[in-house]
């Protein structure tokens, strides 16, 4: 096993994965920005290195300040943790081309995934069910037409290198289609240094279920279930829960089953993510993270297992320990995420938080690294925490998920918790009865009254 890591990331999964060092009796090593100097990573982290000025660019996005600082500490290995360098194939093979051993799959699986439309006809050959679409990149607005047509509208124009909903376009109609697919082009190149897009039939009812999967060095690979993530603003996840009350038995037996078979043929290595759009009983291949995810402690409720422990396992060279037989499924969890904005317009509200209390009690648990008087700066994402919860089923989950919005304190800035504790009363939340679709419908709807 390891006897330092360091972790090539920020605020709460930094925080989270020091815990799981700590009680793994390895040491641990946080990196930070200027901006970042009095975080609590910081803080309880066995040592800390400044690697830069704010800006993430150069600081967390630096591949050689956050090797040098490796170097400079005796570290054995590296975290990305999720977001940053996390899902960067170059940084994977520098760290292990400079005689680290990055916590995370294999650079090849990282580039694979990591490209829309190659991971697409990766999983396709391997037997996963894709979204109907382009065979590959589509080049010219001719080209795209005449697949929209015969696939018939409405589509999804999708930057091949994208995420969070960037270089993302819903063409309803021709006449529409030539001007969001420039635009289309031009977000994905803005964001991503990559113009390349590619076309899929565009589902209207779906939800968004994705399974959280584990492979070893060793021939090995199993799934823990899925989480359905189907409430979304602007693509970009608010609440996620698992098990998805939209799915019986069967469709998750099987989907689990498909997901752990696919990783198995790729030889794929570490934690993952397999996300699938599912409409009328069918699930259709969307993409692969090729990290730990947000909203992996919803997993972790379920099943009592340390998933960020299993990454730093399987990343030693050990065999994985859990089997099919001995996962155990136990009641429901959900994840609330807690964002510095403006719970009406979703400005994002960085500043001082004056007075904070995180709720308590039976199945709470509050992953965060914020503290009272604690500045949260402006360069990051404005994710603050998560808020997760147990209970023995769906009903009494969302009573106790109520009782911990109210008491949680933070006080100084404007946080979503209102939007929670409004979607949360919603009827069609409490009955499991949304998609994808259903969160900015109904915020459109908040706005007029």
């Amino acid at each position: 096993m390891f006897k330092k890591v360091l972790i090539a990331n920020r605020g709460e999964i930094a925080l989270r994965i020091i815990r799981a060092c700590r009680e793994m009796e390895i040491k641990s090593v946080a990196v930070h920005s200027t901006a970042d100097a009095n975080s609590m990573a910081v803080r309880l982290a066995d040592e800390s290195v400044c690697i830069g000025p704010a800006q993430s660019k150069d600081s967390y996005l630096n591949i050689q300040a956050v090797l040098s600082a490796a170097a400079l500490t005796g570290a054995d290995a590296i975290h990305p943790g999720y977001g940053f360098l996390s899902e960067n194939a170059q940084f994977a093979r520098m760290v292990e081309e400079h005689g680290f051993t990055f916590i995370g799959p294999k650079a090849e699986h990282i580039e694979t995934m990591g490209d829309k439309v190659t991971a697409k006809q990766t999983v396709k050959a391997l037997g996963l069910p894709v979204v109907p679409g382009s065979d590959g990149a589509v080049t010219s607005i001719e080209e795209g037409i005449e697949i929209a047509k015969g696939m018939g509208f409405p589509v999804i124009i999708k930057a091949a290198s994208g995420g969070g909903g960037r270089g993302m376009k819903v063409v309803r109609s021709e006449e529409q289609f030539s001007e969001e697919f420039s635009t289309a082009r031009s977000e994905a190149a803005a964001n991503f240094g990559d113009d390349t897009v590619y076309i899929e039939k565009y589902l209207e009812k779906p939800r968004h279920i994705e399974i959280q999967v584990f492979g070893d060095s060793h021939g090995n690979a199993i799934h823990l279930g899925e989480r359905d993530c189907s409430l979304q603003r602007r693509h970009q996840k608010v609440l996620e829960e698992a098990p998805s009350p939209a799915l019986p038995h069967e469709r998750r037996e099987y989907i689990g089953k498909l997901a752990a078979d696919t990783i198995r043929k790729m030889g794929y290595l570490g934690a993952g993510t397999i996300e699938f759009l599912y409409e009328n009983g069918e699930f259709y291949f969307m993409e692969m993270n090729t990290r730990i995810q947000v909203e992996h402690p919803v997993t972790e409720m379920i099943t009592g297992i340390d998933l960020i422990a299993e990454q730093l396992k399987v990343a030693a060279g050990e065999p994985l320990t859990l089997k099919k037989d001995n996962i155990k499924f136990r009641g429901h969890a959900i994840e609330v995420r807690i964002n510095a904005e403006d719970p009406d317009n979703f400005t994002p509200c960085p500043g001082e938080i004056k007075q904070f209390h995180a709720p308590g009690g039976l199945g709470v648990r509050f992953d965060s690294a914020i503290y009272g008087g604690y500045r949260i700066p402006p360069y990051y994402d404005s994710m603050i925490g998560k808020l997760i919860i147990h209970g023995h089923n769906r009903e009494e989950c969302i009573r106790r998920l109520k009782r911990a919005v109210m008491e949680t304190v933070i006080d100084g800035i404007k946080t979503t918790l209102p939007l929670h504790m409004w979607i949360i009363n919603q009827p069609d939340f409490e009955s499991g009865d949304y998609d994808i679709h259903w969160l900015e419908k109904k915020l459109a709807e908040k706005a007029k009254d």
